[in-house]
């Protein structure tokens, strides 16, 4: 994949982490995002390998695959570990949410997470890891 190409994929994609993190719901995104401290403005745009997958991952790392469902391996030993943390803590799948990606294509997974971050009681945004609205404080109702 050329430069110019993969920059102007970070760009679009840019709330799609590689590991099926949507970083609208990630509070040091939207911590950032609100201006309350310095965050992450995702892992495309600082051109960053997945801040989930601790070990570094040659296929994320030289461009091989975008996503990790694209790998031979997936779902592999560390996608499995933070995937599981995730379900425990937050209800949240990366594993589910990268086979949502895979079936319905990365645009329309992009808006049903856009659309599922919205706060039900002021269309605010919702983090997984505060589990409530940013905008009103309202409690983030798990499934």
């Amino acid at each position: 994949m050329s430069r110019k190409r993969c920059d102007e994929f970070s760009i679009k994609y840019n709330m799609a982490a590689p590991c099926g993190m949507y970083c609208g719901y990630c509070r040091q995104y939207l911590q950032r995002e609100m201006g309350i401290k310095k965050g992450c403005e995702g892992c495309r745009v600082r051109n960053k390998n997945c801040v989930f997958i601790r070990k570094d991952c040659p296929y994320l790392n030289k461009g091989v695959y975008q996503f990790c469902y694209e790998c031979k391996e997936f779902p592999c030993v560390d996608l499995k570990a933070i995937d599981s943390l995730y379900q425990k803590r937050y209800h949240t799948s990366f594993i589910e949410d990268l086979k949502r990606m895979k079936e319905v294509g990365v645009d329309a997974w992009l808006e049903e997470k856009y659309v599922a971050s919205k706060c039900p009681a002021c269309g605010g945004r919702l983090c997984i890891h505060d589990a409530k609205c940013y905008d009103c404080g309202a409690p983030l109702i798990k499934e």
